[in-house]
């Protein structure tokens, strides 16, 4: 098929942003209840908001119907939002006013915890059913105080009662199988779960509780009962996020070192890494660049790794026997819910994260690439344009759009996402980086990034693009960079330190520091003690390093995205960036979205953004992308 010629970013797409978002529906949790398979999926199409589904036939049921939201604000980033009885009821934890209800299919959910006071907020998350009650981690603000504990709630809505506390914040509460003793995750300020954890273990009947191993410098994870006196739990003691076995007596032992993460940040709730199967071995989850799946047998340390194909990207749900649930999606297949019968290795698929896949010929090839910067190694992934209709003209190279993860402890693998492909089908190329900070390489890899946020960042993602430049496959006139939170910071910094890149998009970035720490969310509010340093004694670094104080060093366009209704970066950041490229007249877009919060959840902001960025990009980089609505730039 000969290919008609037009300029980079000018080619007709048949993937639309609406298509996007309106066959999108993320699928997380998935878990057995009795012989039925049951997930959660958010719907953009329906506000956003996170329902759970089951299968009736070849249908899709929709078991907690509208308005409810099954999703937590536990962290302000939830997780273990809902739960099922073994009988069918779905408990969950209801957005809208983050009590924990119970219903059945069909039913009006029931309320199981008391509404608050009008002064304060409760909040639930990581529930899980322990004969008539929910275990859960409760969040209680009252005012501007925000304390945890691990608590039960009665199922027959008699009360929640307090099991243990003693520190700022809590996870993974799990009950020894005699159901004496109670062991969790317990960190302080300013520790993040990725910096230092400690495993505890209380007797419930005494009321008293011991550290069994962990730290300031340690990470630990996910603790498992193997028995009343011991528990398999994830460390990173050597570096690395390895499975121990653990005594409550405080014996640890390794199960199998590896270079490799058997574990990543704990950035949402209920996060698991490892299930323990029914002969007592172990099924994993590692990383180190893509995540591969294996069974660890810890009597002899011995893991064998388990072939998904091209599935790059792995995290486990529930399992019934010898079959799993696997939330899974790869270069060249969609994110999604899939079954897999480990005793035959059969994989079927159960409910994609997307309605319909674009046609496999305007999909990009993702190449993992390692770019060498001035003092490091730097991991990321390219994707070229592509386009069976239509190449670029004759000595043009295309323009690259980086993509900036944020956290900034995220990790990317390559991954059929329809966002890249949104841009690589008419003539966009693609770079998601895992700069210095990103997990997935070791604590060595994420810590490259202490003190240094705003600098490392920076310096690796402009090494990838100068690196596609330098090979001939991007055009270093039209480099452009894209990120979200941390990400958008990333943006903002690069844009304001360098000179690499013609523009950029923020979504809801951060901009400054000193008022961010204040206005931000408990759970991050010391979080840029360990990226920048501490205040008082980090004042000048936080003054410098901030974007919003740097605008004298822009030269190039700024797209800024931000939700209303964001606790995590307020709506001030972005304003206040805007205000500055004001007064500096830097010809800019600032696109304001009311009921949106960190990451926007509806199609038509979901639609709206996108198009923006392509307009964006288009005016900045110079071509007109066919079919798009022009974004409105306000200029001196």
């Amino acid at each position: 098929m000969t290919r008609t010629s037009l300029p980079f970013g000018s080619w007709p797409s048949p993937i639309s942003a609406a298509d996007l978002s309106a066959s999108g529906h993320p699928v997380e949790a998935g878990r057995f209840v009795g012989d039925e398979i049951w997930w959660s999926e958010l719907r953009p199409t329906e506000n956003g908001r996170t329902a759970v589904c089951r299968y009736r036939g070849d249908v899709v049921e929709t078991l907690l119907t509208t308005p409810s939201n099954a999703r937590s604000r536990v962290h302000e980033y939830g997780g273990g939002a809902w739960t099922a009885t073994p009988d069918g009821r779905i408990v969950f934890a209801e957005f809208s006013d983050q009590r924990v209800y119970v219903t059945s299919p069909g039913r009006t959910p029931v309320p199981l915890t008391p509404k608050p006071e009008s002064a304060s907020s409760v909040r639930f998350g990581e529930l899980s059913i322990v004969g008539d009650d929910v275990l859960a981690v409760r969040e209680i603000h009252d005012g501007s105080e925000v304390a945890r504990d691990i608590c039960v709630i009665a199922l027959d809505g008699s009360g929640v009662r307090s099991l243990v506390s003693g520190s700022q914040f809590l996870a993974y509460p799990r009950l020894s199988p005699d159901g004496s003793k109670l062991a969790w995750i317990a960190w302080d300020h300013p520790q993040m779960p990725w910096d230092g954890t400690e495993l505890r273990v209380a007797d419930l009947a005494g009321g008293t509780w011991k550290t069994v191993l962990g730290g300031t410098e340690e990470s630990v994870l996910q603790p498992e009962w193997i028995d009343d006196e011991s528990l398999y739990v994830i460390s990173d003691r050597t570096g690395w996020w390895n499975i121990y076995r653990a005594g409550v007596d405080g014996t640890v032992s390794p199960l199998h070192a590896a270079e490799a993460d058997f574990g990543a940040p704990l950035w949402q709730l209920g996060a698991r890494w490892y299930s323990v199967l029914d002969d007592g071995k172990l099924l994993t989850v590692r990383t180190f660049g893509v995540d591969t799946l294996g069974v660890l047998d810890p009597s002899s340390g011995v893991l064998e790794d388990v072939d998904l194909g091209g599935l790059t990207s792995v995290s486990l749900g529930g399992r019934k026997g010898s079959t799993v649930l696997l939330k899974a999606g790869g270069a060249q297949s969609p994110s999604g819910l899939r079954l897999l019968d480990l005793a035959t290795g059969q994989l079927t698929d159960i409910r994609s994260g997307l309605e319909a896949v674009p046609d496999a010929d305007y999909l990009p090839q993702g190449k993992p690439m390692t770019f060498h910067g001035a003092e490091r190694e730097v991991h990321a992934i390219a994707y070229a344009p592509r386009n069976p209709e239509y190449q670029g003209l004759d000595g043009e190279l295309p323009p690259y759009v980086a993509f900036v993860h944020g956290g900034p402890t995220a990790h990317v693998a390559p991954a059929l996402n329809p966002v890249f492909a949104y841009f690589t089908s008419r003539g966009i190329g693609v770079v998601d980086v895992n700069y210095g900070g990103s997990s997935g390489y070791g604590r060595e890899y994420r810590n490259r990034l202490r003190g240094q946020w705003g600098i490392v960042d920076v310096e690796d993602t402009v090494a990838a693009v100068q690196g596609l430049a330098n090979a001939g496959l991007a055009d270093p006139a039209r480099l452009a960079i894209e990120g979200g939170s941390a990400g958008g910071w990333t943006v903002l910094a690069a844009l304001t330190s360098s000179d690499v890149f013609a523009c950029g998009a923020s979504y809801y970035g951060v901009a400054e520091l000193e008022l961010f720490v204040a206005e931000t969310h408990d759970f991050e509010s010391r979080y840029i003690d360990g990226l920048i340093g501490p205040l008082p004694e980090a004042l000048d670094l936080y003054r410098t390093r901030a974007p919003v104080n740097n605008v004298d060093g822009l030269s190039c366009p700024v797209l800024l995205l931000q939700g209303l209704s964001d606790p995590i970066v307020p709506p001030s950041q972005a304003e206040r960036f805007r205000d500055a490229m004001v007064r500096k007249g830097i010809p800019h877009a600032y696109l304001a979205y009311e009921g949106e919060s960190h990451g926007f959840r509806k199609l038509e902001t979901q639609v709206n953004a996108r198009e923006s960025e392509l307009s964006f990009y288009g005016q900045v980089l110079g071509f007109t992308p066919p079919g798009i609505p022009k974004l409105e730039l306000w200029t001196p």
